[in-house]
């Protein structure tokens, strides 16, 4: 049984740098949603259950990292949820975690901390890497600490002799349903950069599109995006070609449609990271986990999005891989349902 002096989560990195880095790309979201478990923490946004974002530190970013799981009330409780009793849940706000992790951080005091900018360009802005100005300026020791159910989330930022206290009010979870996506039933995978994807989203935009249709085929031209709006139409084509798509494994055509505003909101995300794997399952769920470069190697910021249907799709006629017989089957991801298990390999 856990001694209740003892804190359910402290862990200490010595650099606020990566876990802003990661952070930032859930900034489309007022409220983040908080797992902790023995392998690190699991912070997930979410906007009008049509996409979901999820941001994994491992206890390997940290310097220390130590999970005393809370005592469950009853076993037989416990099973009457989807998530063990013993995974602490909650929500948090996002924009203050994200102004305390930068608190010593600004080079220019009037330089604004960050922008919720609708252009994907304004990103060129306001990077998100390793070498923006006022990243470079967060060299702090960061501690978080999370005493239990009901208790603030408290993060400590130190930096010479400063030191800063924030409580962050943690809030009862308004959802713990995740976007469904089944990783055995894939109608497509793709691997590529992700500055590549950037690129191509960036000149979609151009038109004003409501919505993006991604189509991926065995024959030519192989992965297509395309998009339509007020000021005309955009077609970005790549060819199944190593030096563009690293790993393209599809059994048929696939084509779904999402909506462009919510893959806008992975644009600073798309070009922070190093590679992007690019999953449709047969329900045209579409994944994007992306590959980002910390300081202590590499980390994964994983994107879900619902597809469009119907009249909503615009009479695209979207095809489920059940309705082929030679859907891609990814037999990698059998082994496990973490997300952050599924790493981008070729």
């Amino acid at each position: 049984m856990v001694d209740k002096d003892i804190p359910v989560f402290t862990a200490v990195s010595s650099s606020a740098r990566q876990l802003f880095i990661l952070l930032r790309c859930l900034n489309f979201a007022t409220k983040a949603q908080v797992q902790i478990s023995a392998e690190g923490l699991r912070i997930s946004a979410e906007e009008s259950s049509s996409m979901e974002a999820f941001a994994f530190l491992e206890k390997e970013l940290f310097e220390s990292f130590q999970f005393n799981p809370p005592a469950s009330p009853d076993d037989a409780e416990s099973l009457s949820s989807n998530h063990s009793a013993d995974i602490p849940i909650f929500e948090i706000s996002l924009p203050a975690l994200l102004e305390t992790l930068q608190i010593f951080g600004i080079a220019n005091p009037q330089q604004p901390r960050d922008s919720n900018n609708n252009s994907i360009s304004s990103t060129s802005r306001n990077a998100t890497n390793a070498f923006d100005s006022r990243v470079l300026g967060m060299t702090g020791i960061c501690r978080l600490t999370y005493a239990g159910t009901g208790s603030p989330f408290s993060i400590i930022m130190s930096e010479a002799n400063v030191t800063t206290t924030c409580d962050l009010t943690s809030y009862e979870p308004s959802t713990i349903e995740d976007i469904p996506f089944a990783r055995d039933k894939l109608a497509q995978k793709i691997i590529m950069s992700g500055s590549w994807l950037y690129d191509a989203m960036r000149e979609l935009e151009s038109t004003s599109p409501e919505q993006l249709s991604i189509t991926a085929s065995p024959d030519p031209p192989t992965f297509t995006l395309s998009a339509s709006g007020t000021l005309g139409s955009a077609i970005v084509e790549f060819s199944n070609n190593k030096e563009l798509l690293e790993t393209f494994q599809v059994g048929r055509k696939v084509r779904n449609t999402y909506r462009f505003a919510l893959l806008k909101k992975a644009a600073r995300t798309m070009q922070a990271a190093v590679k992007v794997s690019i999953r449709v399952d047969d329900q045209g769920v579409l994944s994007m986990q992306f590959m980002i470069e910390v300081e202590k190697g590499v980390s994964f910021v994983d994107f879900r999005f619902v597809p469009l249907i119907g009249e909503e799709a615009g009479g695209n006629g979207d095809v489920n891989a059940d309705e082929e017989t030679d859907g891609y089957h990814d037999d990698d991801d059998d082994e496990g349902d973490d997300e952050n298990s599924e790493m981008l390999e070729g």
